[in-house]
């Protein structure tokens, strides 16, 4: 099905886009000018992502300029302003300190999106400690595998996931030398300190030491199919792409008030929920609240929200709830939405469009990527399903693997609309620089001065790339290679459809067909009638070949915590394959703690792309 392209209405871009001509900027780009627009530390002694993202702001005009809003679920409201959480950040870097922590060393976050988390984050950046935030909704198991890979010294976490998920596994985890508790007020753990004891006793005055931008600053873990996660490390010099990229993707300004839906556990979270918006000076909303459709469109409207960075699955959701929630609401600061998570429905693109006269704009990076690579822009043309274009500084590429392991190279696709793997040129300032203990594994991801992403895609003939999915995703039926995204686009198009998973099975004469699980609007049944629609509708606009065989209508799809579809979980389910890795699922029956304090549909996730 092709989705008409979406001409902006000039009114609502509200201001002149940070990137009037991609092209132009394009052309005269180079990171050594973006990297020399930062402040760097002083003196010439290096670059720190937390001076960059509050200390140079509160030494500066923006000062007593709100760098947090922070949202609590029982409708409190604390904000921190960049002075305020240069002080404070200052204060966790002195505490790390005095307990003898090393640059280098590793400090893991187990919180909720509170303003803890984000204080130990950047304090512990200042000190030049390593961060690695897990999401809250982990069990014992997904966290020791993570702590026992980083070799995690320190642990900041709250009293109730430590008691709960922690405890018990303290004794296999040798390296880990503290545990901060953040509500230790009314007494802490055995083996624990009370963190708010230790930062009243601390000094809020910090020089950060020098650090040289390959300095490790941040290890994100992803999860495969099988075995253990790998934890992707990432250095200082990575906040140079943040800050440019939260200007040309997002298109951050000064006085935006910006809202990241994401929780600091995924790469998005952290990325672009903490440095990116710090380092650009705008102010920030963080809310710890689990998603809901009414407190989202409040706090849209009452906190005048600007910039939206939110995920394809908290988008079909709204999509469901209808228009009564957002009826009669003053949405009118909105002038800017993007996505991430997985590639995003046309629908949902020309549903922003109806519903709030902004197209939703999707992006795509990984996070091996560190941040964002290919995006459709303020001031551009958008074409639903399209990722849109590689930002300035990136090359992308479509290319065929040639040779083996040993004698690795790649063949470069020039021609458009040529289906092949997305490469990007390596080199770009927050790429990642290996896996932790896994050399071997990291130098496999790189051919020829290429990063190989593992994600087919292609280009048209204007240069915009079009996600085709995972490669080892691909359907291969009667001779045809079926991507799934494709297939999945198409049924969320029909109105009684708000999600499809598609997976491949087994069939002795094609190989493998394609079958389709979706799930319904509210009211909708799954009537033989609306089967034999759905199945007309699929063989209408991709033909017989592509269309799926068989169609399942399911109460919900698995997904990370992001949001992302689990399409090699349907298939294990599906074919009674094991199901490997199962750490990032959103809210998995069985895990301790599952359902204490789990993300919503656009908080974390660890899974590649983005």
């Amino acid at each position: 099905m092709t989705w008409p392209t979406i001409d902006k209405d000039p009114a609502r871009l509200l201001r002149p886009p940070n990137v009037a001509d991609y092209d132009e900027l394009r052309a005269g780009f180079c990171w050594e000018d973006a990297r020399a627009a930062l402040d760097g530390l002083p003196n010439g002694a290096g670059l720190n992502i937390a001076h960059e993202a509050v200390d140079r702001h509160a030494a500066g005009a923006r000062a007593e300029q709100t760098a947090i809003r922070w949202l609590g679920k029982h409708d409190d409201v604390r904000d921190i302003s960049y002075r305020e959480l240069a002080e404070l950040t200052g204060r966790f870097a002195n505490v790390l300190e005095d307990l003898g922590v090393a640059a280098g060393e590793r400090v893991f976050l187990l919180l909720g999106r509170v303003p803890s988390l984000y204080i130990a984050a950047l304090g512990a950046l200042k000190h030049r400690a390593v961060i690695s935030p897990m999401f809250s909704a982990f069990g014992p198991e997904p966290i020791r595998q993570r702590m026992e890979i980083g070799e995690g010294r320190v642990l900041v976490t709250s009293r109730r996931l430590y008691e709960r998920k922690v405890a018990g596994i303290r004794d296999q985890l040798p390296s880990l030398k503290h545990v901060l508790i953040v509500d230790g007020e009314d007494g802490t753990p055995p083996g624990t300190l009370d963190l708010e004891a230790l930062l009243a006793d601390a000094s809020p005055d910090h020089t950060i030491a020098p650090t040289d931008p390959e300095d490790r600053a941040l290890v994100h873990f992803t999860s495969g199919t099988t075995g253990q996660p790998k934890g992707a490390v990432h250095v200082h010099e990575a906040v140079v792409a943040h800050t440019a990229t939260g200007r040309f993707a997002l298109d951050l300004q000064d006085d935006d008030i910006y809202w990241c839906t994401a929780d600091p556990g995924w790469v998005t979270g952290t990325s672009y929920g903490i440095i990116a918006p710090l380092a650009l000076g705008v102010t920030m909303i963080v809310d710890e609240a689990e998603y809901d459709t009414e407190r989202w469109y409040t706090i849209l409207e009452e906190q005048r929200v600007s910039v939206w960075y939110t995920a394809p699955t908290a988008i079909r959701m709204l999509m469901k709830a209808g228009d009564e929630p957002r009826a009669g609401r003053d949405l009118s600061a909105l002038r800017f939405i993007a996505s991430v998570g997985e590639p995003l429905n046309p629908a949902a693109v020309v549903w922003g469009q109806e519903a709030f006269g902004l197209p939703i704009h999707d992006n795509y990076w990984q996070t091996e990527t560190g941040g964002i690579m290919i995006a459709n822009l303020a001031a551009s043309e958008v074409r639903p399903g399209s990722m849109g274009r590689p930002l300035p500084g990136i090359e992308a590429g479509i290319v065929h693997r040639t040779g083996d392991d040993d004698d690795p190279g790649v063949e470069v696709e020039d021609a458009p609309d040529v289906e092949g793997e997305l490469a990007l040129r390596a080199g770009w300032p927050s790429m990642f620089r290996t896996y932790l203990d896994q050399d071997v594994r990291y130098a496999r991801c790189f051919r020829d001065g290429w990063y190989l992403t593992g994600d087919l895609a292609r280009r048209d003939a204007d240069g915009f790339l079009w996600f085709l999915g995972r490669s080892d995703d691909f359907i291969k039926s009667a001779g045809h290679l079926i991507g799934p995204t494709e297939v999945e686009a198409t049924l969320t198009a029909h109105d009684a459809v708000v999600e499809a998973g598609v997976i491949g099975i087994p069939d002795p004469m094609a190989g493998e067909v394609v079958k389709a699980f979706v799930t319904l609007y509210p009211g909708v049944e799954a009537t033989d009638e609306l089967m034999r629609d759905l199945h007309g509708f699929a063989r209408k606009r991709l033909g017989p070949a592509v269309a799926p065989r068989e169609i399942a209508v399911v109460d919900s799809l698995p997904k990370t915590r992001s949001g992302k579809i689990m399409r090699r979980l349907l298939k294990a389910r599906e074919l009674g394959l094991p199901e490997g890795d199962l750490s990032t699922l959103e809210g998995e029956p069985g895990t301790p703690g599952a359902s204490d304090s789990r993300p919503g549909p656009a908080g974390p996730a660890e899974e590649a792309p983005s």
